[in-house]
């Protein structure tokens, strides 16, 4: 059995007698103001917006939590961060965040990394000029592609959709253009790539705009699901683009990873409490502007597959499940 797995099993396992000991400490706290950086993302990008957000939350809150986004290329470089200490918190997509905890891929030794919630899942987005002659996947052979910045989680996802489809080797591979969403839109706007991959909630605002500059085509990938679900497990997940956004007249298949909200385990527990009460409390504005129509329940806030939560995570859902 996992650790994760354990975790879980403690917080469900848990009964009625739990709740007061999760909460104690919490509120009525008299001591110093305890500081705590947020490794989030790049400015103008969803997680910098959700830093912001629950930055203002805390500070509204009355508890003795402070919260200071911090600005970084996003997932793989926000766990980094959570490894060496110039961090207490991050955001980070479920992919990345299984590969530190497990020392795969980007991190060659396991990272001390653990869970507070699941916060919300994001969608791939490949998209390419409607007027293009880029039609699927396989059409990207030999052609310049934004796959997102170095160090971030949608470069991670990008990198294993073309490596699935064929790619990222052989006689004519996609080229590979590691840049942030702003440059990536203006890339596809310019036409300096033939397309972009962005994974984010939906409808991401940079690519609502650029939708009403430029005519857009996304390309269904929910074909690579299985592939990747086989080469990496089941933190990809086949969702759905629905008609509507980015002007779609028709819904899009594609590929879902979950967000989670992180921490090293060495902040206090009654610290993690009170964050993620305001996170409960509060979670409509904290998604409001990173993804539209989604909720926060606790029984899918701890599926966080191989992170194991944090142990003032585990003491919060215990006083949620009673």
């Amino acid at each position: 059995m996992t650790s994760a797995e354990v975790s879980r099993r403690r917080v469900m396992g848990a009964g009625l007698g739990a709740v007061a000991a999760a909460l104690a400490g919490c509120s009525g706290d008299s001591g110093p103001v305890r500081r705590l950086r947020l490794a989030t993302g790049p400015e103008g990008g969803p997680y910098n917006a959700f830093g912001a957000a629950l930055a203002q939350a805390v500070a509204a809150s009355g508890r003795r939590l402070e919260i200071v986004p911090v600005s970084t290329s996003a997932s793989v470089n926000n766990l980094r961060k959570l490894d060496d200490g110039s961090v207490e918190l991050a955001l980070a997509m479920a992919d990345a965040a299984e590969d530190a905890v497990l020392g795969r891929e980007s991190f060659s030794l396991p990272a001390s990394v653990t869970a507070l919630a699941r916060v919300y899942v994001n969608y791939t987005h490949l998209l390419v000029p409607a007027d293009g002659p880029v039609r699927s996947v396989q059409d990207l052979a030999g052609r310049p592609v934004a796959t997102g910045a170095t160090g971030s989680g949608v470069q991670v996802v990008a990198g294993r959709v073309l490596r699935a489809a064929g790619l990222s080797a052989g006689s004519s591979p996609a080229a590979e253009r590691q840049l942030g969403l702003a440059a990536s839109a203006a890339a596809l706007r310019e036409g300096a790539v033939d397309a972009l991959f962005w994974s984010g909630g939906v409808p991401t605002p940079a690519l609502s705009g650029l939708a009403r500059e430029l005519p857009l085509r996304f390309l269904p990938l929910d074909g690579y699901v299985g592939a990747l679900r086989q080469g990496h497990g089941p933190v990809y997940t086949a969702v759905t683009l629905p008609a509507g956004v980015y002007g779609l007249t028709e819904p899009v298949g594609t590929i879902g990873v979950g967000n989670y909200l992180l921490a090293r385990e060495d902040v206090p527990e009654s610290a993690a409490r009170e964050l993620l009460q305001v996170v409960f409390e509060r979670w409509s504005d904290l998604l409001r502007e990173v993804t539209a129509g989604a909720r926060l329940e606790p029984r899918f806030a701890i599926s966080t597959g191989a992170v194991p939560l944090h142990p003032g995570a585990v003491a919060y859902y215990r006083s949620v499940y009673g």
